[in-house]
């Protein structure tokens, strides 16, 4: 882990096209923004854990073929 130490209204690089601007410090809260081209999906990680469970489910818990087919009328 790379950790950093930066002051309100700067920034940090990663890559040459994601900024994460330090927006605002307040007692103990921190307000980020960050700047990312649109296909850079950027999710809080309460959010992207909630998606990864949601793609693990559907992954392993989907119908299987042959019972799809039944529910086709010939």
């Amino acid at each position: 882990m790379l950790v950093l130490t930066r002051k309100e209204n700067e920034s940090i690089m990663i890559g040459d096209d994601i900024e994460v601007k330090l927006l605002d410090l307040k007692e103990n809260q921190v307000k980020i923004g960050i700047i990312a081209p649109r296909e850079v999906a950027v999710h809080r990680r309460e959010v992207y854990d909630a998606i990864q469970k949601e793609n693990a489910d559907a992954a392993s818990g989907g119908e299987s073929i042959d019972s799809l087919s039944d529910l086709i009328q010939p």
